[in-house]
């Protein structure tokens, strides 16, 4: 994977950790064509790259993301000259839903290093991450009705399913800040630490992970996405063979016999 995607997202791959750092701090990170792109991208080289076992995904400035650019959208809006928008609600099945689905798909864990405010599809890429170690001056907005629009980036999905369908609905009605401990105590934030030691205590949590036995990971990943739409009874199968997975591994192998010995396992990823 190269070092730099493009000057809008900044990709730093190191021990088996991939640091991806959206880079558009003068416009807040707002999301442009070349920066969606570019973002889109860098994940999916992380999830196909086998040397990378964990991704961090943060960014420079003041912000995370506060979504998508508009003064982008709104050139866009006025080259489509239809009622519907055309190509400029295109970006949605082009970039919002494949980089939503690289973070959840990808069979290694995504932390999320929010240094700042997280609005409309910024909001979303936190929530599809697994992990979010949060600053504490940082705060999410889900921001899609004040411009009269719906959600994106699957926030309609992760939203209640974090928080409840209720609040959820409060928050996504009545758009507004939610300052970073409110989104802990709402569950939304997994860690809230001073925003001085966010790009280390995120980098820590990051660095753990990519240590850890990967396949097990990638399977507690598939089976909470699983048990999320299916039943019990479903759920218990799928269980059966993940575990079955997860117990071939080479890891496991090494796990059981640090155990027994009470030494650290040193895991390979696979």
């Amino acid at each position: 994977m190269a070092d730099t995607m493009a000057r809008t997202v900044l990709v730093d791959v190191s021990d088996g950790l991939a640091t991806i750092t959206i880079n558009r701090p003068d416009a807040m990170n707002a999301m442009n064509t070349e920066a969606k792109v570019a973002l889109r991208e860098a994940l999916r080289e992380a999830a196909a790259d086998s040397a990378v076992r964990a991704v961090l995904l943060t960014a420079t400035g003041r912000a995370f993301c506060v979504g998508q650019d508009l003064k982008e959208h709104v050139s866009k809006l006025a080259e489509s000259g239809g009622p519907d928008g055309g190509n400029a609600l295109s970006t949605v099945r082009e970039h919002y839903n494949p980089i939503v689905r690289a973070i959840t798909g990808m069979e290694k864990p995504v932390v999320a290093g929010v240094n700042g405010v997280a609005a409309g599809a910024g909001f979303g890429f936190a929530l599809a991450a697994d992990y979010r170690v949060v600053a504490d001056t940082a705060s999410f907005n889900t921001s899609f009705a004040g411009v009269a629009l719906t959600a994106d980036s699957g926030v309609s999905w992760t939203l209640p399913r974090l928080i409840g369908g209720s609040r959820a609905a409060d928050l996504l009605l009545f758009p507004r800040s939610v300052p970073a401990q409110e989104a802990y105590d709402l569950g939304i934030a997994n860690r809230v630490v001073p925003a001085a030691d966010l790009a280390k205590e995120a980098a820590a949590v990051a660095r753990a992970l990519a240590e850890g036995p990967t396949v097990a990971y990638a399977s507690l990943k598939a089976s909470m996405a699983y048990g999320a739409s299916h039943t019990l009874s479903e759920t218990l199968e799928k269980e059966d063979e993940l575990q079955t997975r997860a117990g071939a591994s080479q890891d496991h192998t090494i796990a059981v016999r640090a155990f027994l010995a009470k030494e650290r396992p040193e895991y390979l990823g696979r």
